[in-house]
């Protein structure tokens, strides 16, 4: 037995084990963690093994009877997305020790810690699925297990209501994926991925777009995003870390593997890519600033680094189809190293905004204020965090965010066809860049800067051991790759040739890798001397304070920025594609009211999806509902007809 099935056999027994030890709170979470965490260890040097071997294939066949056969195989790919699974899920699980904290709620948690061990299991599975029975299989149980943790708060109607918008979004993507395997099985009449290559080259851009749409969906492209910032806020924060980190990754490993599989030719494929990664980065980031809810607005950036992730495989793809392998294993390395960058900065920031809902009682960004001085190591490692996910040195999101434009640009270069799809994605990434900035400098100094804004940001205190412990692991991550990525970036490189068939090493990225990290040690070096000159000038002077401060002497929360506020500029540049709601009843009269303003940004797509779809399928249902009328004669009269008109259509198939 491989260390990937010991893996899956530890994972499979950390989720049975709640079960048995429910009556005993801490040691049922203990038990869990540990167990959980050693089929990730287990999972993470097996997928380390094959990352090392040149791209070693792993495989295995396991018979289900006469009919069917669940097939595994393990290559570079499979591997390397096996890395975020088995890094967050032990995070996201010790995170849960504190943030689970209620001995009543036992079976609740134990029904938790059982789903989420199923979501790690099957996202596994999906990742070293090799027919398309197995990854059928995988993918159904990935969605059910989220969907269950989504509504672990099922007592409130909008949990129940993100859950159900999660769970028809998830199976409308499952029936465009199923369409397109059942169109590969009509060409190819085998359930084996191997056997892709067979299917006529004019029926392939049909089923890359159908597999596109239903891979988008779990990944949350726009406009199929609408469940994501519904679920997330929903879900426990270390689901929600998981879910965002790593669960929406698969649908990009949906992507790149069926595209590699069917190898459609042109470039359709990659323009359909950018374009919508393109649309859906800069539009998730615009959505994020006019959010009051924090992880509402984290929920809108997994929506934009979608996009950054996409833009880099589109540009892998345009490289492919354009014959410029450097542009090719250029734009696929850094996809798929913003896709490990992500799964770590983005699962940090969602535990830090479960951190903070865990200590202040709420997500409106609004109520809070002054938590940096509160809550120091939740606040300090969401900084890095903030700083990783808007592409700044010399944290992680900087080097996949390097790679990309450095493989659109030498798309450029080559004077390639098609020269406004790199200009398109080049210019998009910048967009989101500055966008993100503008948006984190919101949260930082709204959430985490100034005076608290309520009772309880200002007795806020600091989160648990086990909560600390893990986002601390992960902004070290950020730190650490962003420094020295030479330990990773080749890795990655590896797989990006694997994926653009050069095996001739066209790009060195070791040398790129040696200059982030020289570019982000001088940074450090310069940051440290700047701040030691900071603390020494002032010793020795006396402090002068002013007569009069013009009241800033004695700062309120009333006299600061809002989210609202702080964000406007940004939300009416971009009007046209955004709504936005406005309640304010106006200053009246000679002695005046007590006054209130609140803005709400709309989704556009959501209010479309609703007036065009949704809203006339409720009337059209509503009618059928004649039908449902509880008497039982008639029910049966509807099977006695049903049966009737069955019978006639055999005989006169047989005439």
């Amino acid at each position: 037995m491989n260390g990937y099935f010991i893996a899956l056999l530890l994972v499979a027994v950390a989720g049975v084990m709640p079960f048995l030890l429910q009556r005993y709170f801490a040691l049922m979470k203990v038990a869990f963690i540990l167990v959980i965490s050693a089929g990730s260890l287990a999972g993470l040097f097996f997928a380390f093994g094959v990352l090392s071997g040149d791209g070693a294939v792993v495989s295995q066949l396991v018979p289900l009877g006469k009919v069917f056969t669940l097939s595994f195989k393990v290559d570079s790919l499979s591997a390397f997305f096996l890395v975020p699974i088995f890094f967050i899920s032990p995070l996201a699980a010790l995170y849960s020790y504190h943030y689970l904290e209620k001995p009543a709620h036992a079976p609740r948690v134990a029904v938790n810690y059982f789903f989420f061990a199923v979501l790690t299991w099957s996202m596994a599975l999906v990742a070293g699925a090799a027919n398309i029975i197995t990854f059928v299989l995988a993918w159904e149980l990935m969605s059910l297990s989220s969907f269950f943790l989504v509504i672990y708060d099922h007592e409130k109607s909008s949990v129940r209501k993100a859950g159900y918008t999660y769970f028809l979004f998830a199976q409308a993507g499952a029936m465009a994926i199923f369409a397109a395997f059942a169109l590969v099985y009509h060409y190819s009449g085998s359930m084996a991925f191997a056997d892709f290559n067979v299917v006529p080259v004019s029926a392939r851009a049909l089923i890359f777009t159908l597999a596109f749409l239903g891979f988008g969906s779990k990944a949350g492209i726009i406009p199929l995003h609408i469940w994501l910032p519904q679920a997330h806020p929903a879900a426990p924060s270390h689901v929600s870390a998981i879910m965002s980190g790593v669960m929406i990754k698969m649908g990009i490993y949906g992507i790149v593997r069926i595209y590699m599989l069917l190898q459609p030719q042109g470039l359709y494929a990659a323009g359909l890519v950018i374009v919508v990664a393109a649309i859906t980065g800069v539009m998730g980031v615009v959505y994020a600033l006019g959010q009051h809810d924090l992880k509402r607005l984290l929920a809108y950036h997994s929506v934009e680094n979608i996009g950054i992730i996409l833009l880099g495989i589109g540009i892998g793809m345009l490289g492919m189809a354009t014959g410029n392998r450097t542009m090719a294993v250029l734009g696929f390395a850094g996809g798929l190293m913003h896709v490990l960058n992500h799964a770590i900065f983005k699962s940090l920031l969602f535990m830090g905004a479960g951190a903070v809902l865990h200590r202040v009682g709420t997500l409106i960004v609004e109520q809070m204020g002054g938590l940096m001085k509160r809550l120091p190591v939740c606040g300090a490692t969401f900084l890095i965090g903030s700083l990783a996910i808007c592409g700044l040195p010399p944290f992680n999101g900087f080097v996949s965010e390097f790679v990309i434009y450095k493989g659109g640009f030498s798309g450029c270069a080559s004077n390639e066809p098609l020269f406004f799809l790199v200009v398109l994605a080049i210019l998009s990434l910048a967009i989101i860049g500055g966008l993100a900035i503008g948006c984190f400098t919101k949260v930082i100094g709204v959430v985490f800067l100034g005076e608290p804004r309520s009772e309880k940001a200002a007795e806020a205190r600091a989160a648990g051991g086990a909560i600390r412990a893990s986002m601390v692991v992960l902004a070290f991550a950020c730190l650490a790759i962003g420094l020295f990525p030479q330990f990773i970036l080749p890795v990655v490189g590896r797989v990006a040739a694997s994926l653009a068939s050069d095996g001739g090493g066209l790009v060195d990225f070791q040398g790129i890798a040696d200059l982030i990290s020289l570019g982000g040690l001088a940074f450090v070096a310069v940051a440290a001397v700047l701040i030691g000159i900071r603390f020494l000038l002032p010793k020795g002077r006396s402090t002068t304070v002013p007569t009069w401060g013009c009241g800033f002497t004695q700062p309120s929360a009333r006299m600061q920025y809002t989210g609202s506020s702080f964000a406007a500029s940004f939300v009416d540049f971009y009007k046209p594609f955004i709504q936005v709601r406005e309640h304010f009843p106006g200053i009246h009269g000679m002695f005046p009211a007590p006054a209130h303003y609140h803005s709400e940004t709309v989704d556009i797509t959501e209010t479309g999806l609703h007036r065009v779809l949704v809203n006339p399928l409720m009337k059209f249902t509503a009618r059928l509902r004649r039908l449902q009328h509880g008497h039982i004669q008639l029910y049966i009269g509807y099977i006695f007809f049903a049966l009737l008109a069955l019978l006639v259509w055999l005989v006169m198939a047989q005439l």
